[in-house]
């Protein structure tokens, strides 16, 4: 079985969090672990609502999993960036292959480290200016072992193409059904 680090930071949207970890977890084919970047594993998202990680970022084995998540909002995409160890990892499975996804702002924590120069990505659009990437717009991009989201709106189908690129289409077209979810209309 696969396993997915959520990463949660103070600041975060919890909606586009909670869409897509709630998707994967549906699955019931994919490890979906959410990760603190602090000791503590109460966050505070951006509304004030309280969330509790399932770890904190050092009680994890990087190695064993096979994608990082990262919610947007606001603080929390600041938070998440200056998270040393996490930008490590994030480098790190860029160089092995592994899945990086992102939604909202949180796609900038990418850009930042340098790994979308070549890649079509998106991102939040006030957010445009600070993504260097080959490019740029759309709501959700897959491109490579990338996958990033415009924002909330598209965190529904931010999940299940995450859920296509880590398990198959078939499974996320089964949650996608299971939700009444038949695309925008």
């Amino acid at each position: 079985m696969k396993t997915v680090y959520a990463f949660l930071a103070d600041g975060m949207e919890e909606v586009e969090a909670l869409m897509v970890i709630d998707l994967l977890r549906r699955t019931k084919k994919l490890n979906v672990v959410t990760v603190s970047i602090k000791d503590e594993l109460l966050v505070k998202s951006s509304h004030n609502i309280k969330l509790y990680a399932d770890k904190n970022i050092n009680e994890i084995d990087f190695s064993s999993g096979d994608c990082i998540f990262l919610p947007g909002g606001m603080p929390g995409t600041t938070n998440l960036g200056a998270c040393e160890k996490l930008a490590d990892e994030i480098v790190e499975y860029n160089n092995q292959g592994k899945l990086l996804a992102a939604i909202c702002a949180a796609p900038t924590v990418f850009s930042n480290l340098g790994l979308l120069k070549d890649k079509n990505a998106t991102s939040y659009p006030s957010f445009e200016d600070q993504m260097e990437c080959n490019n740029y717009g759309g709501g959700v991009v897959r491109d490579g072992n990338f996958i990033t989201g415009k924002g909330l709106g598209v965190a529904l189908e931010m999940g299940l193409e995450i859920i296509s690129y880590l398990v198959d289409e078939e499974t996320a077209g089964e949650v996608a059904k299971a939700i009444q979810y038949d695309g925008v209309k």
